[in-house]
């Protein structure tokens, strides 16, 4: 595993911003993949020490102000899942490419799952499993980080 530099980090952080600002139309708009907190949840595993619960907090804020939703609650999701990432995170270094992309399809699940509930409570409007399909696509993009920029594994010795 390389060394991670903050300026990869950061401009990986802007591409997933620009991509998440996109605007999508189609059947884009209902597969289109989580960008930012891919990305987030990303480094959050691969370099604790660059980027932690509060900067996935505030990814999640600017996701709330750029898709007019309600405020904070990807902000809350996206920084449950970071929690759950960061408590585990020496294990998931530990873990093999397989098992290390269950455990993410699972905080993408309960990310998913977090905005929904609070949808759910404001709107309550149930936009059914389509909401979901996302988390697909999500995965997708993660095994993409993963090719691009090596697992989140512990080095070999």
């Amino acid at each position: 595993m390389r060394p991670v530099n903050i300026t990869t980090v950061l401009l990986t952080l802007i591409v997933a911003l620009t991509f998440q600002l996109y605007p999508w139309s189609g059947q884009g708009v209902i597969l289109r993949p989580d960008f930012l907190f891919v990305v987030t949840l990303y480094w959050v595993i691969r370099a604790p020490h660059l980027i932690n619960v509060g900067l996935a907090w505030f990814a999640g804020l600017i996701v709330d102000l750029s898709t007019g939703s309600l405020m904070g609650q990807h902000a809350l999701a996206f920084g449950f899942a970071a929690f759950l990432a960061l408590l585990y995170q020496r294990r998931l270094v530990l873990f093999n490419r397989l098992q290390l992309t269950v455990y993410v399809f699972a905080l993408f699940i309960a990310e998913r799952a977090i905005v929904l509930m609070l949808k759910l409570f404001a709107d309550n409007e149930n936009p059914g499993f389509s909401y979901f399909w996302p988390v697909i696509t999500s995965l997708i993009l993660w095994q993409l980080m993963v090719m691009m920029f090596g697992a989140p594994t512990r080095p070999k010795h």
